[in-house]
């Protein structure tokens, strides 16, 4: 080989390992996030501002249909076609995690400078939590409180200012503002037999001192009584036990109800809607004193334990908490997070009822966490039916509820 020839062989070999190595540092880590959110919502706008950092990852998002999550994920767990990362519903967290489908991310949050454990709430964070480790972060939250029509208690020699506080108030103020004759209810919940009725119920059962795994507890049974008392005494609309919460909270909007429990996704349809003065309070509790509880809403993000990529996948997880504090300026939903304000609005109602919403996160507890949690909350639901259409009394029913979780658990 001349020198000229060895010289030109070398020159193509150089940009051959050249072209190479360029192509392989333009080549992106592929991340792939499924999720329920629409393109107005969380997710697609985060991936949007992750991918504009240009960092080496790239993430890829497809949206999924709530009805479709869990089967689709375990489906697609089982036969190796699971996303990076997924948004999960809270209850359903455990499902996944105690099957090991979920990375643990213990270590890697323990070593994070961005996600801090104490920084969450209680509530959400255990939703993530099994067996002593982290599964998952939290990506946002939701609770429940009362919302009540300040001018009904005015007109009904009810003060405006002093809410019902205990759950002997609450019935005494439903009666004084029920009123049969101008089609307006006392009270407006949901009882519909899926896991909304579950999701208001089970606080009332917290709050008397049970739990999913003593359900049919003294106080558990008193609450369900005073459930079944005010469907009774029909101090709240009949269809409460067919009707969501969005549309029984409607009864509310429209004036036909004093009051309802509902949730902060309420408070924009409620500064359009409602023509009166409204207001917000914690739930009430058994008796003065008694431990507060609340429900606990929407979803959490987990890593699947298939993922190729697991510190590339939790780095997008740490850009997505960093945004936390623009969850609720931007998309409306409160942040699963303590140690972020929200930020005002403007609306003083508004305003006034977030901070409740906010006091009423601290007592909000997720529904398990278990991996059968769905036939929990149907041995749950069941009960509450029984007791409301008159089938079988509180105390019969709940004691039917806990013979079928015992056996869930057992």
């Amino acid at each position: 080989m001349t020198m000229r020839t060895w010289l030109a062989a070398g020159a193509i070999a150089l940009a051959t390992v050249s072209t190479f190595g360029l192509s392989a540092r333009a080549e992106d880590v592929k991340i792939t996030v499924w999720s329920l959110d629409k393109p107005i919502q969380p997710a697609p706008n985060l991936i949007k501002g992750f991918n504009a950092l240009k960092n080496g990852i790239t993430v890829e998002y497809r949206e999924i249909q709530f009805d479709d999550v869990v089967s689709e994920a375990m489906r697609a767990f089982s036969t190796g076609q699971a996303p990076d990362i997924i948004a999960i519903d809270n209850p359903e967290h455990a499902l996944f995690a105690s099957r090991n489908a979920f990375l643990d991310l213990t270590d890697k949050i323990k070593a994070s400078t961005v996600v801090k454990a104490a920084n969450y709430f209680a509530g959400p964070l255990a939703s993530v939590t099994w067996d002593g480790k982290y599964y998952g972060i939290p990506k946002a939250t939701n609770t429940i409180a009362l919302y009540y029509n300040k001018d009904m208690f005015t007109a009904k020699g009810l003060d405006p200012d002093k809410p019902p506080q205990t759950w002997a108030e609450l019935l005494d103020a439903a009666r004084k503002l029920n009123d049969p004759t101008k089609n307006v209810y006392g009270l407006a919940f949901s009882a519909k037999a899926n896991e909304e009725g579950t999701f208001q119920f089970l606080p009332w059962a917290q709050m008397g001192g049970g739990s999913y795994q003593n359900i049919n507890a003294p106080g558990a049974v008193k609450a369900l009584e005073t459930w079944t008392t005010i469907m009774d005494e029909k101090l709240a609309s009949p269809d409460s036990l067919t009707r969501g919460q969005w549309d029984s909270t409607g009864t509310f909007n429209s004036g036909n109800a004093a009051m309802a429990i509902s949730g902060p996704w309420e408070l924009d349809r409620m500064s359009t809607e409602a023509k009166f003065d409204w207001a917000v309070t914690l739930l009430p509790v058994p008796e003065v004193g008694a431990e507060r509880s609340s429900a606990m809403g929407d979803f959490n993000w987990a890593i699947f334990s298939t993922t190729q990529h697991p510190d590339e996948a939790f780095k997008v997880l740490e850009y997505f908490a960093s945004q936390d504090d623009q969850m609720f300026k931007n998309f409306g939903q409160l942040p699963a997070r303590s140690d972020i304000a929200i930020p005002p609005t403007g609306n003083e109602k508004k305003d006034a009822a977030l901070k409740v919403f906010v006091e009423q996160l601290k007592y909000a507890k997720p529904r398990g966490p278990h991996p059968a949690w769905p036939k929990i909350s149907k041995a749950i639901q069941d009960a509450i039916q029984g007791a409301l259409t008159g089938q079988m009394s509180a105390q019969d029913a709940l004691d039917q509820a806990a013979a079928k979780i015992k056996s869930v658990l057992g």
